[in-house]
Parts: structure tokens; sequence; C-alpha cells
């Protein structure tokens, strides 16, 4: 498989990894578009949310909490995001989700 995520997870390409667990792990975005810009991806290749199972969606908001907690945005407040498929702006296909925050975000999501 050729996928960056997945190279990333298994140690192939660098990450700066945040969290790990037996079903997620999280690396800083190379392109940060927020002070806290952290990427959620299931170790199990999914190419998105669409194929996201519960057991995986439980997990992703369990790194979720922690995430948040670590990066100092759980009282201020942050936003998470995935994006689907090609018109859903999808750069990578390997299930998402972008934890974004550290400072007042748009209110507009376009």
């Amino acid at each position: 498989m050729d996928c960056i995520f997945c190279k990333i997870i298994a140690g192939q390409i660098p990450g700066d990894k945040v969290y790990e667990d037996e079903k997620v792990f999280a690396f800083r975005d190379i392109n940060p578009q927020a002070p806290v810009h952290v990427l959620i991806v299931p170790k199990k290749h999914m190419r998105n949310i669409l194929e996201c199972d519960e057991e995986t969606a439980a997990a992703v908001l369990r790194a979720v909490k922690a995430i948040a907690a670590a990066e100092g945005v759980s009282v201020s407040g942050f936003r998470v995001v995935t994006n689907c498929g090609r018109d859903g702006a999808q750069s990578v296909e390997h299930l998402h989700f972008h934890l974004l925050g550290g400072d007042k975000l748009s209110e507009t999501m376009a």
C-alpha cells in the first residue's frame, strides 16, 4: 500500500507524534492551519469516515479528549474536522481528523 499515513504510523516516514494507543496514531500537521493542528489517524487503513466502524470512532474520540487536554485547548476550545472524498477536500485517502485550536478560530467553515 502506498499510503503516506500508513508509512508514518509504521515509522517509515517521520512524524511528530503527540499520541498513540493500540488503535490510533496522532501527529502534528506539517502545514498547520492553527497554533495547534494535530492529525488523528486510525492505525487500521480506511479511506474515509464512511468506512469507519464504531470501535474506531470510539478510539478517535478518546484520543481527541486526551490530545485536547495535553495540548492545552480543552478549556479554551478547539475544532475537530474530517474531510470525505474529493468534493469534501480530502487530500489523503486514509481517514484522519484535524484537531485545531490554540487561537480563536474563524466562524466560517468554507
